[in-house]
């Protein structure tokens, strides 16, 4: 049995579309149901849906053999584990963003910066002597119209929510963030069979 750890949500349905066009059984992903552990109809393959934070933490643990998962999230994590293949979906960019009439903001000895992205921020922002990450989890576009933080660094895909905050994209850091195959490094040594045939299959399926 294969298992994949998937980030529940709209990457979970992208997820399976990709995987039934590579032949593996994802009929239970369609399902209407709260359960958390899934297993297809033939019994070869387990589903755990999962927040995308946690896709590394399984893969990483042996717990699934494959994930699928946003490049920004490894980014984040940092997590020991094979990046496979780039399945070209959900693109988007990691991105400062804030008052287009405050761009001068970057320059400021001291900055505060909202971001859920608490690690990448630090490596970004880790040659200023004064900075202070404010970690959050939703509504990130929030901060800056409260007073919380100058900048915001999150995921920009069509920028219409930071628009409709009146923020704008001050600099971009990471481009081409899109939803990746990742594999954990002993599965892919014991289970080489079964899981190199189908991560052949999901490439051929992406090109």
């Amino acid at each position: 049995m294969i298992t994949f750890a998937l980030s529940k949500g709209r990457l979970a349905e992208t997820s399976a579309e990709l995987l039934g066009a590579c032949g593996v059984d994802t009929a239970v992903l369609k399902e209407d149901t709260r359960k958390l552990v899934l297993e297809s109809a033939d019994g070869g393959y387990r589903f755990f849906l999962v927040k995308p934070a946690d896709v590394p933490v399984y893969v990483e643990a042996g717990v699934a053999d494959l994930g699928i998962v946003g490049k920004d999230t490894l980014i984040e994590e940092g997590r020991d584990l094979y990046e496979m293949l780039d399945l070209k979906a959900g693109e988007c960019r990691l991105c400062i963003a804030g008052y287009p009439a405050r761009r001068d903001v970057l320059t400021n000895p001291h900055l505060r910066v909202a971001t859920k992205y608490v690690n990448t921020a630090r490596r970004v922002f880790a040659d200023r002597e004064e900075i202070e990450i404010i970690p959050l989890h939703g509504s990130i576009e929030l901060a800056p119209v409260t007073g919380l933080a100058d900048v915001i660094f999150d995921v920009v895909q069509t920028g219409s929510t930071l628009k409709a905050n009146g923020l704008v994209v001050l600099e971009e850091v990471f481009t081409g963030i899109t939803a990746r195959l990742v594999a954990n490094k002993v599965s892919l040594k014991t289970k080489a069979e079964e899981l190199l045939p189908l991560i052949a299959r999901l490439r051929e399926a992406v090109s």
